[in-house]
């Protein structure tokens, strides 16, 4: 038995998301990359790379996983490359991707034998928090004059578009992209690719695949571009769960089980967005489930039991893949989740453990 905490990837519900993938790759002729900075637990990066095309990264530690680990095609994106990275950035890309026109002229010579890109900012975007929205005022992140575009087409040979979040509409998904084709539409068709990010959640239930597919095919065959996705969420949604114990029970006015774990620690993006993780339970008995970090609001949410909690019960956290083991780290000094993986013959594997020495070593 494995210790807990435990971040626990199941191998078949990853297939059903990889199945959707060669669904969308076959219908629409697009190449999808897995988002590093979404997901990067390179042990499942062998069933993960017979169903996608390659990695995209937002960072030159990114980057070399993808190429090492995933192999395939290997795209190279940071909002900025620091004169000591490029070189090193270069040799691991297939392309590389620049975030301004400041950095596509400071690395021209360095970056001039792999095929370059620039990212567009379309100036608008799916996103509903403005932490995470690449079109807020005074966004650092792309460039959208078209005449600066154009001026740079003989050096550049595609684009990224990251602007979705989680966009589960794709109605609206056809709109946006429909205004893109009218804005930049003189840059577009000068290109050879065109990647259109992530934040396209086509693995939830009910997504028009189909429609998603057909629109893709479309958009390349107008601008004569190959099209590529970037999904993050979409390749591991309800994969995973971190598994935690109940250390402790209390109630100071409503029934609290404290667990082996942090949001904190282990789960940041539900502190940073202010959410609450999900369990599939329900019955009589509510309790708030929270962290055993010093952090008052280390809470994890409120969950209905069938039945009473006791202390040493198993609680599996679900959907726990996403910006997670990429953000997880030591405050505290909290034991950090192993990494496990449930394969297809239900048996589980434990792919890494971390412990004091893991600790001590990120310090000093």
């Amino acid at each position: 038995m494995i210790q807990t905490p435990f971040y626990l990837i199941d191998r078949a519900k990853l297939a059903r998301n990889m199945a959707v993938m060669d669904r969308l790759r076959e219908g629409s002729g697009a190449k999808l990359l897995l988002a590093l900075k979404c997901f990067a637990t390179w042990p499942v990066f062998d069933q993960m790379r017979q169903h996608m095309d390659g990695t995209t990264s937002s960072s030159l530690y990114e980057l070399r996983l993808g190429r090492e680990k995933f192999g395939k095609e290997t795209h190279a994106y940071s909002v900025a490359w620091a004169d000591h990275e490029i070189e090193e950035a270069v040799g691991y890309a297939d392309k590389i991707i620049f975030n301004s026109l400041g950095q596509l002229d400071r690395f021209d010579n360095q970056s001039a034998g792999i095929a370059r890109g620039l990212r567009l900012n379309p100036r608008f975007s799916t996103s509903g928090f403005d932490l995470a929205d690449p079109a807020r005022p005074f966004s650092r992140l792309g460039e959208w004059d078209v005449a600066k575009l154009m001026g740079v087409g003989d050096r550049i040979s595609g684009v990224m578009i990251h602007y979705n979040c989680e966009n589960r509409d794709f109605d609206l998904f056809d709109q946006q992209l429909g205004r893109i084709e009218a804005e930049f539409g003189r840059v577009l068709e000068r290109l050879s690719w065109v990647s259109l990010g992530g934040g396209i959640h086509f693995t939830g239930e009910g997504y028009p695949v189909d429609r998603l597919a057909a629109r893709l095919r479309a958009f390349a065959d107008r601008f004569g571009v190959q099209v590529y996705l970037e999904p993050g969420e979409a390749a591991i949604t309800k994969t995973t769960s971190l598994e935690v114990t109940v250390l402790d029970i209390l109630n100071n006015g409503k029934d609290v089980a404290i667990v082996d774990s942090s949001v904190e620690a282990h789960m940041l993006d539900l502190l940073i967005y202010r959410e609450s993780a999900r369990m599939e339970t329900a019955g009589p008995h509510r309790y708030q489930i929270a962290g055993k970090s010093c952090l008052a609001g280390d809470i994890f949410g409120e969950f209905d039991f069938a039945t009473p909690l006791s202390v040493g019960d198993r609680i599996s956290i679900d959907d726990a893949a996403g910006y997670t083991m990429v953000k997880k780290n030591w405050f505290n000094g909290v034991k950090m989740p192993s990494i496990a993986v449930r394969e297809p013959d239900g048996s589980i594997t434990l792919a890494r453990e971390f412990g004091y020495a893991d600790y001590e070593g990120s310090l000093g």
